[in-house]
């Protein structure tokens, strides 16, 4: 069966799920809701450097929801908008359509999420039979199938410890790298990702989730964090990092049981290869690492490479691909809010290329 598919968006995501609708041999391009004068009226290929497709680019909400398609997949940027991404995505919903995206994260597991996200969209499954999903590669993948997979092969498990170890200097965002994140401000400065609870706003539905998926109430979850200026100016993608100003940020989330750490989310963010030399450090040009204590010990790297190898291409190109391969699952399911812990296996399925084929 193919599904139609609209694609919402065409940023560092949104521009590579377009490619991958494209490409895919169990999807069709339906519709494409694009935020920029610029690009109306532009073939879709035009925008992902591939053939024309017949499809126009159009910023006409109501034309999009005129549209007949299965699903849309919608990556608009939603860390500054949220409640304004929630209500595109009811709208989408309440419509009949189905919605995978990795804009609001803390959607990846919604019985954890804040109600203020979740009431709406569950008003608008019911309304429109519709099913919704959030994933990607952080969170999504990187902390969801990946760890939860290697606990399959557990005997016993004392603790889970998840990491994305990166540095971000080919990351072209600055929005969130600078306003979210705090890279290149001042030390002593509390960007919005670090103002009291927005980390566990954020990543304790990821911490949640994992402990559901081991069978584990936990008794809260803590935050921690620590910056480290830069030594020099560093040119990055999205901008100058000024020396002096932040060019590193190591966060934690700890899910506790009993008094100790059970469940661990971890990041360590560089804007250098040289920021922060005592942190942990990646394997290869930049991990997602697994740490499971208990029998057996287990350790594993997951690298992510773009096509010129570029590990933040690498991460986009995943967090676009785990949306559109779940969209046959997504549009199978029952009605209502999922999450991974809702799906059956998702696979690469029918994306094994012919000898002859070229990478697009």
């Amino acid at each position: 069966m193919t599904y139609r598919v609209i694609q919402w968006s065409t940023g560092n995501v949104g521009k590579l799920a377009l490619r991958g609708i494209i490409n895919h041999p169990d999807l069709e391009l339906a519709g494409l809701l694009v935020h920029s004068d610029a690009k109306v009226g532009l073939d879709a290929g035009a925008l992902c450097q591939m053939p024309p497709t017949g499809i126009a680019a159009t910023s006409d909400v109501d034309a999009i929801l005129r549209t007949n398609a299965d699903c849309v997949s919608y990556t608009a940027t939603a860390d500054l908008r949220p409640q304004e991404a929630v209500q595109d995505m009811a709208r989408l919903l309440e419509s009949g359509f189905n919605v995978v995206s990795s804009s609001v994260v803390p959607l990846v597991y919604p019985p954890a999420a804040d109600r203020s996200l979740v009431e709406p969209l569950e008003a608008a499954c019911k309304a429109g039979n519709s099913s919704f999903f959030t994933s990607g590669i952080d969170p999504g993948f990187g902390n969801e199938f990946f760890p939860l997979s290697l606990t399959a092969i557990s005997e016993r498990i004392d603790s889970l410890r998840v990491m994305e170890v990166l540095n971000y200097d080919t990351y072209d965002q600055p929005t969130v790298l600078f306003d979210t994140m705090g890279f290149g401000k001042p030390i002593d400065h509390t960007p919005l990702l670090l103002i009291d609870g927005v980390l566990t706003f954020a990543w304790g539905p990821v911490v949640a989730m994992i402990a559901a998926g081991l069978g584990i109430e936990l008794d809260e979850i803590t935050e921690s964090y620590e910056k480290w200026p830069a030594e020099r100016a560093y040119k990055t993608a999205a901008g100058t990092v000024e020396k002096g100003t932040q060019a590193g940020l190591r966060f934690e989330l700890r899910g506790m049981k009993d008094g100790r750490e059970v469940v661990v989310v971890e990041h360590v963010t560089r804007m250098h290869d040289e920021t922060a030399p005592d942190w942990p450090q990646p394997t290869g040009e930049g991990c997602y690492r697994v740490l499971i204590e208990g029998q057996p010990r287990i350790r594993c790297n997951l690298e992510l490479l773009g096509r010129d190898g570029d590990h933040n291409e690498g991460g986009l190109v995943a967090t676009a691909m785990r949306l559109l391969n779940a969209i046959p699952a997504v549009c199978d399911a029952p009605a209502g809010m999922l999450s991974m812990l809702d799906l059956p296996l998702v696979t690469g399925r029918n994306l094994v290329a012919s000898p002859s084929a070229e990478l697009e």
